[in-house]
């Protein structure tokens, strides 16, 4: 199995698939390799790469809070929420530790955020409201306001003033014990999930329904939020571009995103001796 982080990583910064690249993703399967997209996008937004699956098409998303069939429309086919109580515990430590932090609540149908929180193009008219209520049950808790549907995938927390990677051993110092954290922009935002929920022990599950060891697969990542998955491949690909302790931690390198590194190391593979 191929199993390669999305944006970064697979996709140009445009967000764009190279032809290149939708070739070597062809070849792999065609020789019999599943190749399968783990992503830190939501569900929603995996038109960029849904053409170019083949025979299994199915994705991991949200950092391994869903498994979407993309061949289905994206219907979502497997979900690691994000239990309430664990998130407004988040939510309390993270105020407390970081005074200006604001919040956005991720669902499988949409995202709610706090009215400090930047809202993003591709997800316009969510609910707005302090972060209790983005994650209150009942009517009368939520003031009325319609949250967007499903089960929440992540929690998302962001600051307007520290560095990323002090933000990240924080959220961990202060509130790790009830989810998981891990960030993929270059901003100071945390990317929070449910206890053991990450884009490894998703893609464990899934290659273990198919009788696939990890030393049977070949990851590609380039920021903290594939560490795990890079970490449980038999063989772990950093893009040249990749943070600092991804290139540290992986087992080989190939080029930027920007130059198709991970069709050039496709390629490669398939063309090495067996």
């Amino acid at each position: 199995m191929i199993a390669t982080d999305l944006d970064g990583t697979l996709l140009h910064d445009d967000k764009s698939v190279s032809a290149r690249t939708v070739r070597a993703l062809a070849a792999a399967e065609e020789a019999g390799v599943e190749v399968f997209f783990v992503t830190g996008r939501p569900t929603r937004w995996m038109g960029v790469v849904s053409e170019h699956v083949h025979r299994h098409g199915l994705a991991i998303c949200a950092n391994g809070a869903a498994v979407v069939d993309l061949h289905r429309g994206g219907e979502t086919v497997r979900v690691r929420p994000l239990e309430r109580a664990d998130a407004l515990t988040v939510v309390d430590a993270l105020r407390a530790a970081a005074p200006g932090v604001c919040f956005a609540v991720e669902r499988s149908g949409g995202v709610d955020h706090e009215p400090e929180y930047p809202q993003y193009a591709l997800d316009p008219g969510g609910a707005v409201a302090p972060a209790e209520k983005l994650l209150a049950e009942s009517a009368a808790e939520r003031d009325g306001r319609t949250l967007s549907d499903g089960p929440v995938l992540k929690l998302l927390a962001r600051h307007p003033d520290l560095d990323p990677d002090d933000f990240l051993a924080l959220g961990r110092t202060h509130a790790g014990a009830h989810a998981e954290f891990t960030r993929s922009s270059p901003s100071a935002l945390l990317e929070i999930s449910a206890p053991g929920v990450s884009k490894a022990s998703t893609l464990a599950q899934c290659c273990a329904e198919r009788g696939i060891g990890p030393d049977e697969v070949v990851a590609f990542g380039d920021m903290p939020n594939d560490l795990e998955m890079l970490a449980w491949a038999g063989r772990s690909y950093a893009m040249a571009n990749a943070h600092p302790a991804v290139l540290a931690a992986t087992t080989d390198r190939t080029v930027s995103n920007e130059e198709d590194g991970v069709a050039v190391a496709i390629e490669e593979l398939l063309a090495a001796p067996a």
